[in-house]
């Protein structure tokens, strides 16, 4: 998907050198992933307690 959007310089440089990724594109892919990861993760720890697990079955 192509779009155009305005952002900030700064923040971009700072993401930039710390994920060491060297294009923007990679660098938005990047956050979109783990975005969408740690609100994967917001709806498993809104299920604890709700779903009984068979721990045996890992064994």
């Amino acid at each position: 998907m192509r779009t155009n959007i305005e952002i900030d310089d700064e923040l971009m440089q700072k993401a930039q050198k710390y994920s060491n990724l060297k294009t923007k594109k990679a660098l938005i892919e990047k956050a979109l992933q783990l975005l969408v990861s740690i609100d994967g993760q917001k709806n498993l720890i809104d299920l604890w307690g709700k779903v009984e697990i068979d721990d045996k079955a890992f064994l």
